[in-house]
Protein backbone atom coordinates (compact mmCIF):
# COMPACT_ATOMS: atom_id res chain seq x y z
CA UNK A 1 0.00 0.00 0.00
CA UNK A 2 1.00 3.46 -0.80
CA UNK A 3 -0.37 6.99 0.60
CA UNK A 4 -0.42 9.49 -2.01
CA UNK A 5 -1.73 13.00 -1.77
CA UNK A 6 -2.65 15.74 -4.11
CA UNK A 7 -1.56 18.65 -1.61
CA UNK A 8 -3.26 21.46 -4.12
CA UNK A 9 -6.74 20.24 -3.23
CA UNK A 10 -6.32 20.46 0.64
CA UNK A 11 -8.34 22.68 2.51
CA UNK A 12 -6.94 22.16 6.00
CA UNK A 13 -9.83 20.20 7.03
CA UNK A 14 -8.06 17.49 9.53
CA UNK A 15 -10.06 14.69 9.23
CA UNK A 16 -6.73 12.32 8.63
CA UNK A 17 -5.35 13.40 11.49
CA UNK A 18 -8.18 12.51 13.54
CA UNK A 19 -8.74 9.57 11.78
CA UNK A 20 -4.71 8.09 11.73
CA UNK A 21 -2.78 10.76 13.73
CA UNK A 22 0.30 7.72 12.89
CA UNK A 23 -0.03 8.97 9.47
CA UNK A 24 -1.13 12.33 8.79
CA UNK A 25 -0.01 15.07 10.41
CA UNK A 26 -0.66 19.34 9.39
CA UNK A 27 1.58 21.52 8.41
CA UNK A 28 2.31 23.99 11.03
CA UNK A 29 2.74 26.94 8.26
CA UNK A 30 -0.24 26.18 6.05
CA UNK A 31 -2.52 23.21 7.87
CA UNK A 32 -2.27 21.33 5.03
CA UNK A 33 -1.68 17.75 4.97
CA UNK A 34 1.78 16.03 5.37
CA UNK A 35 2.15 12.39 5.12
CA UNK A 36 4.18 11.14 7.74
CA UNK A 37 4.10 7.15 6.78
CA UNK A 38 3.55 7.09 2.68
CA UNK A 39 4.12 3.21 3.00
CA UNK A 40 2.24 2.29 6.38
CA UNK A 41 2.09 -1.22 8.41
CA UNK A 42 -0.30 -3.51 8.48
CA UNK A 43 -1.57 -2.09 11.39
CA UNK A 44 -2.27 1.18 10.08
CA UNK A 45 -3.64 0.35 6.73
CA UNK A 46 -7.41 0.27 7.24
CA UNK A 47 -6.78 3.77 9.32
CA UNK A 48 -5.49 5.05 6.13
CA UNK A 49 -8.14 3.56 3.81
CA UNK A 50 -10.81 5.76 6.26
CA UNK A 51 -8.76 8.50 6.27
CA UNK A 52 -9.15 8.01 2.53
CA UNK A 53 -12.76 8.42 2.66
CA UNK A 54 -13.43 10.76 5.00
CA UNK A 55 -11.24 13.70 3.33
CA UNK A 56 -13.79 16.21 2.56
CA UNK A 57 -11.88 17.23 -0.60
CA UNK A 58 -10.27 13.95 -1.54
CA UNK A 59 -7.22 14.84 -1.21
CA UNK A 60 -5.70 11.02 -0.28
CA UNK A 61 -5.35 8.12 -2.96
CA UNK A 62 -4.69 4.70 -1.64
CA UNK A 63 -2.72 2.66 -3.94
CA UNK A 64 -2.85 -0.70 -3.33
CA UNK A 65 -0.82 -3.56 -4.56
CA UNK A 66 -1.03 -6.33 -6.57
CA UNK A 67 -0.71 -8.94 -3.52
CA UNK A 68 -2.49 -6.61 -0.96
CA UNK A 69 -5.89 -6.42 -2.95
CA UNK A 70 -6.19 -9.97 -3.52
CA UNK A 71 -4.98 -11.21 0.11
CA UNK A 72 -7.27 -8.02 1.54
CA UNK A 73 -10.07 -8.91 -0.56
CA UNK A 74 -10.21 -5.00 -1.34
CA UNK A 75 -9.66 -4.51 -5.05
CA UNK A 76 -9.11 -0.93 -6.27
CA UNK A 77 -8.94 0.40 -2.89
CA UNK A 78 -9.10 3.74 -1.60
CA UNK A 79 -10.23 4.49 -4.84
CA UNK A 80 -13.54 2.98 -4.58
CA UNK A 81 -16.75 4.88 -4.79
CA UNK A 82 -14.27 8.21 -4.92
CA UNK A 83 -14.83 9.04 -8.29
CA UNK A 84 -11.75 9.09 -9.47
CA UNK A 85 -9.32 6.84 -12.61
CA UNK A 86 -12.65 5.79 -14.78
CA UNK A 87 -12.86 2.28 -12.99
CA UNK A 88 -15.66 -0.05 -13.24
CA UNK A 89 -17.80 1.97 -11.39
CA UNK A 90 -17.64 5.80 -13.74
CA UNK A 91 -19.81 4.65 -15.80
CA UNK A 92 -22.59 4.01 -13.91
Amino acid sequence: MQIRIDRTRCRGAGQCVLSAPGLFDQSEEDGMVVVLESTPPPELRDAARRAAALCPNSVIRIVESESEGAAGGDEGGGDKGRGEGGGPDAER
